[in-house]
C-alpha cells in the first residue's frame, strides 16, 4: 500500500511541475505566473479540487507518442472565491505552449457541464499558442466543441475569460463568446492573424502589441472590458468582481453589508450641474456619490467613454450603472457606446440585476461617419436592449434628455419602472436653439425675435415638468434624494414579476 501512495504522489508532483523547471523559470521570466499559481491566487486557499489531473494526449503522428505530460497543458477543476463555488481552467504555457488538443479540450468542456449542472459561474485564464498544429483537425474539432458549450452557457452561468498571455486564431472565439473579457497589460494579446500574416496579406507592418495587446482591445476595439498591470492585480481584481456577480441565472447577486446608509442625502449633487447648460461635469462623481460606499467597478473604462457603465451597490445589493458622461463628446449616443451599453444591458437582465441609468444626453453624435457606419443598427441594439429586459429598471434624468435618444435610454416608453428627472432635467425634441431655428426659420436674421422666441421654447421645455404633466416622469426630484429613492425603488421593485412573449429567441439588429 505504501508503495502505491508514493507512486501516486510521485505522478501527482509531475503533474504539479507541468513542462518541467525551465520552462516555470521562463514563465516567471516574462513576468508571468505559472497556470496553478494562478489558481492558487484567484481562490480561496485550500479550496481548489482538480479534475483530471493524470489526462494525457492521445496524439502519435511527429513523434508526440514520446512527448506526453500529465494535465496535457491544462489545469481543471472548481474551488471557491470569498466562500462561492466557481469552476476554472488554466491553461499551461509551460507544457506544448498551452496549444489545445482533443484531450486538453475536453478537460475544458467537462468542467463547463459541470459549471452548468450545478449553476456556477466559469474563469478560464487563457495562455495559449492556439491549437495544436501536430493534431491537426482534431484539435480543430476541440475549439468547435468548446464554442459550442460557450453558445449553450451563455446568460445560464457567468462566464469570464481573463487572457493572461497569447490568445491567437481560432482560439479568441471562445473568449469572446464569453461574458467579459479580462486583459493583462504587456504580456497577453488577442487577434484573429497574427502580425506575420497580415504583412503577407496587407503588407501593413505592426507588432503583436499594435494588433492585440490590452492597450488596443480595451481602446479602439472595445473587445476586451479591463486590463491591468500584472497577473497579480488582475487575479486580485477578479475576485472582487465576482463578488458583484450572481452564480447563475436563477439567484440574485449575494448582498454585501455596507457601513453606508441606505437613505443617505447628498448634499453636494444639488450644486453639481453647471448653471451654464453646456458645460461639462463629470458623472463619475454623481455615481461614487450615489452608491455604496463609492465603490463603483467600471467596465470598459477607456473605451467610448461618452457611456459609463460597470458594477456598485445600492444598500448592498448588486446593480448595473449605465450612464451618459457629458465630459465626453458631451454624453452624444454614438457606434460604440451604444454597442457598450447594450451589451451590459443584456448581461443585467441575464443575471437579474438592476439596472440603474443616469441620463444627460444630447442625442446621437451626427456626421457621414456614423451613418455609413451603421448608427441606426447600432443605436437600435441598445434601444432593444432596455425594451427587453425585464429586470428592475429606475431611470434618472440629470439634466439633458433630447431627442430618440431619450427614449433609448430606460425610458418610460420601454417600460421603465421608475423614472425620475431633477429639476435641472430638460426633455424636448431638441435644443431650444436648433429647435427655434427650424420652427422660425423665417425670423432668423431678426435676432430679437429668435432671442424671444429661443426664451419662449426654453421656458416650455426646459424643464421636466411637461414629461411629468404626461406620466412619463414619476417625480421630479432633489438631486440629494436621488440615492434614498433608488433605494426605496429597488425594495418596492425585488419581487417584480414580467415576463416577456413566449418566443424561440428574439432577433436583436445584430
Amino acid at each position: 500500500m505504501k508503495e502505491i501512495l508514493e507512486k501516486l504522489e510521485d505522478k501527482r508532483e509531475q503533474a504539479r511541475t507541468g513542462g518541467g523547471q525551465k520552462r516555470i523559470d521562463a514563465q516567471h521570466a516574462r513576468g508571468k505566473l505559472t497556470a496553478r499559481e494562478r489558481i492558487d491566487l484567484l481562490l480561496d486557499a485550500e479550496s481548489f479540487e482538480e479534475y483530471d489531473m493524470f489526462v494525457e494526449h492521445r496524439c502519435a503522428d511527429f513523434g508526440m507518442d514520446e512527448q506526453k505530460f500529465a494535465g496535457d497543458g491544462v489545469v481543471t477543476g472548481s474551488g471557491t472565491i470569498n466562500g462561492r463555488l466557481v469552476y476554472v481552467y488554466s491553461q499551461d504555457f509551460t507544457v506544448f505552449g498551452g496549444s489545445l488538443s482533443a484531450t486538453h479540450a475536453q478537460k475544458i468542456i467537462k468542467v463547463m457541464d459541470m459549471a452548468m449542472k450545478v449553476g456556477a459561474p466559469l474563469i478560464g485564464m487563457n495562455d495559449s499558442g492556439g491549437a495544436r498544429i501536430q493534431e491537426g483537425v482534431a484539435a480543430l474539432g476541440g475549439y468547435g466543441d468548446v464554442f459550442q458549450k460557450n453558445v449553450l452557457a451563455s446568460g445560464v452561468v457567468p462566464q469570464i475569460s481573463m487572457i493572461m498571455g497569447p490568445c491567437a486564431g481560432g482560439a479568441v472565439y471562445s473568449p469572446a463568446m464569453t461574458d467579459f473579457i479580462f486583459m493583462v497589460e504587456d504580456s497577453s494579446y488577442m487577434f484573429v492573424t497574427g502580425p506575420d500574416v497580415v504583412k503577407t496579406v496587407t503588407n501593413e507592418v505592426v507588432t503583436q502589441e499594435e494588433l492585440g495587446g490590452a492597450s488596443t482591445h480595451t481602446t479602439r476595439s472595445g473587445v476586451a472590458d479591463k486590463s491591468f498591470a500584472n497577473d497579480v492585480e488582475a487575479l486580485v481584481q477578479m475576485r472582487r468582481f465576482f463578488d458583484f456577480l450572481p452564480l447563475n441565472n436563477r439567484e440574485k447577486a449575494p448582498a454585501r453589508p455596507t457601513f453606508d446608509k441606505p437613505v443617505r442625502s447628498e448634499n453636494s449633487l444639488d450644486t453639481v450641474i453647471p448653471s451654464n447648460p453646456n458645460k461639462p461635469y463629470d458623472m463619475h462623481e454623481v455615481i461614487n456619490k450615489l452608491v455604496d460606499e463609492g465603490d463603483f467597478f467600471e467596465l470598459q473604462p477607456r473605451h467610448a467613454g461618452n457611456i459609463l457603465i460597470g458594477m456598485a451597490r445600492m444598500d448592498g445589493e448588486t446593480v448595473g450603472i449605465v450612464a451618459n458622461q457629458p465630459m465626453v463628446l458631451a454624453g452624444c449616443l454614438d457606434i460604440d457606446s451604444s454597442k457598450k451599453a447594450a451589451r451590459f444591458v443584456r448581461f443585467c437582465d441575464c443575471f437579474n440585476i438592476p439596472i440603474i441609468t443616469l441620463v444627460d444626453v444630447p442625442g446621437f453624435l451626427p456626421g457621414t461617419a456614423q451613418e455609413y457606419g451603421g448608427i441606426i443598427k447600432h443605436g437600435a441594439k441598445l434601444l432593444f436592449a432596455y425594451g427587453e429586459a425585464t429586470v428592475p429598471k429606475i431611470t434618472v434624468i440629470t439634466r439633458k434628455a433630447y431627442g430618440g435618444a431619450y427614449d433609448v435610454m430606460a425610458s418610460k416608453h420601454l417600460r421603465g419602472d421608475l423614472n425620475y428627472a431633477w429639476p435641472t432635467a430638460e426633455i424636448a425634441v431638441m435644443g431650444a436653439k436648433g429647435a427655434v431655428e427650424i420652427l422660425y426659420r423665417k425670423e432668423k436674421d431678426d435676432t430679437d425675435k429668435i432671442a424671444k422666441r429661443t426664451k419662449d421654447y426654453e421656458d416650455l421645455f426646459a424643464n421636466p415638468f411637461v414629461a411629468a404633466q404626461r406620466g412619463f416622469i414619476d417625480d421630479v426630484i432633489m438631486p440629494r434624494n436621488t440615492r434614498a429613492r433608488i433605494v426605496r425603488g429597488l425594495k418596492k421593485l425585488a419581487n417584480k414579476d414580467l415576463e416577456n412573449p413566449w418566443k424561440k429567441h428574439d432577433n436583436i439588429p445584430l
